[in-house]
């Protein structure tokens, strides 16, 4: 495994290549933004999530009658990232499928995960090729996992999260398994704003699907404002563990599941097919805002 450092005028960023995950981005005054890891608590700080997006029934993908096991988000967050550039504001990692992949996920697929920083802004963009003759089925998601709180000494419990836009009054609930129940529960949302707190997170993640926003901010009281921002994403994650130290804010394309569902991945609510040849791009960026 290696470490690759990148940094603007504002910002420092570092990726591992091990699971090509964002592991440091600290502005230029020396506050860290982002969650350190803790094996005790949550050892992954931002993991990509591919080729599914939480969890499949049983973990078993289906493919033309095969069942293949695939554990939940997937194996890109657990494998091993090649570089393909590195320059002093720029890395761009690669994962391409191999004879592990192929027996969880019978797919050619090569996929880029560009890191770039732009003064306050770092962009995370993803570029998923086809390069088999066949459709390339998959789900794709972020999932950077911030400070909570943002700064120090900042009151935990008065940090929130704003939406761009008003969201659906309802959420799908989750079951033990992480899957999609039947039902749905009431959003915690008041208007646009969601205030954090442990009962928020009780039940497991918020799932919003589809997101009508293309950002949201969280802040604290005197901390700075993070902006996430998000293009070809259709859905939103938010999720902590109670008492934990982090929040995650997760672009998807893609979700768990059904509980319900048994039948093949090509027909799963929330993946999205790549043609042979083709490219399909979707991105976010975390940019720094004054308080």
């Amino acid at each position: 495994m290696a470490v690759y450092t990148i940094a603007s005028d504002e910002l420092t960023a570092a990726v591992r290549t091990a699971g090509a995950e964002l592991c440091r981005l600290r502005t230029r005054k020396g506050l860290s933004l982002l969650w350190g890891g803790d094996a005790a608590v949550w050892a992954r700080q931002a993991p990509n999530l591919f080729p599914v997006v939480g969890g499949l029934k049983d973990d078993t993908l289906r493919h033309k009658g095969r069942a293949h096991s695939m554990p939940k988000h997937g194996f890109a967050r657990d494998r091993e990232w090649t570089l393909k550039r590195l320059c002093g504001h720029e890395v761009v990692l690669r994962l391409r499928d191999d004879e592990g992949t192929r027996a969880m996920y019978p797919f050619a697929f090569d996929l880029l995960v560009t890191f770039r920083l732009d003064g306050e802004a770092l962009r995370v963009q993803y570029d998923l090729t086809n390069p088999g003759d066949a459709p390339l089925l998959a789900s794709l998601g972020a999932h950077p996992a911030f400070r909570w709180p943002l700064a120090e000494g900042a009151p935990r419990d008065r940090h929130r999260i704003l939406f761009e836009r008003p969201e659906t009054p309802f959420l799908p609930v989750l079951d033990a398994r992480g899957l999609f129940g039947p039902g749905n529960m009431p959003s915690p949302l008041n208007h646009r704003e969601l205030r954090l707190s442990d009962a928020v997170f009780r039940e497991d993640a918020l799932v919003f699907n589809p997101v009508e926003s293309r950002h949201v901010r969280y802040s604290g009281p005197g901390t700075p404002v993070v902006e996430v921002s998000w293009e070809g994403f259709h859905q939103l994650g938010i999720w902590s563990k109670p008492g934990a130290g982090f929040v995650c804010i997760e672009p998807w394309r893609g979700f768990a599941s059904p509980a319900s569902f048994d039948g093949e991945f090509g027909e799963k609510p929330g993946v999205f097919q790549v043609a042979p040849g083709a490219t399909t791009s979707c991105a976010y960026t975390i940019r720094v805002l004054p308080a």
